[in-house]
């Protein structure tokens, strides 16, 4: 039964971001078009979010949920993987009009037909999984 808590974090999750519209495939179209500002808006706040709860976990040398310290080590170097990588995400995120959070959102909100972009979703983490051994890392 531990894993209830999650399950209202991600219901809670959802609805703020359906709320906020950041599940819209419109919204995602008007980003990638330059054309508004709100998925912006969101994505900023999320990175400022996200930039200020390490600092508070790095200065206040915070401990997990079972008393171990965070560790929270620093990226690796290579800037190539990144531009690949991000490139990779961003242009699956422009073509399907959806990230990974929202896929599960609009699948779980009745849009049966996002169900093939999570198929697509899953086997490209699988196939990832089979192949990064290959990969130059």
């Amino acid at each position: 039964m531990n894993f209830i808590k999650y399950i209202i974090v991600g219901f809670v999750f959802g609805v703020v971001l359906t709320k906020a519209e950041a599940v819209s495939w419109y919204r995602i179209y008007e980003m990638f078009q330059f054309q508004s500002f709100h998925m912006y808006g969101i994505i900023m706040t999320a990175v400022a979010t996200g930039l200020i709860g390490i600092q508070i976990i790095k200065r206040k040398q915070l401990k997990d949920i079972k008393g171990n310290p965070i560790v929270i080590l620093d990226k690796e170097k290579g800037n190539a993987r990144y531009w690949i990588g991000g490139t990779l995400f961003g242009l699956g995120w422009a073509m399907v009009g959806s990230c990974p959070g929202p896929i599960f959102i609009l699948f779980g909100s009745g849009f049966w037909s996002v169900g093939i972009i999570l198929l697509g979703a899953i086997f490209g983490t699988f196939l990832y999984g089979a192949i990064k051994d290959n990969l130059p890392h």
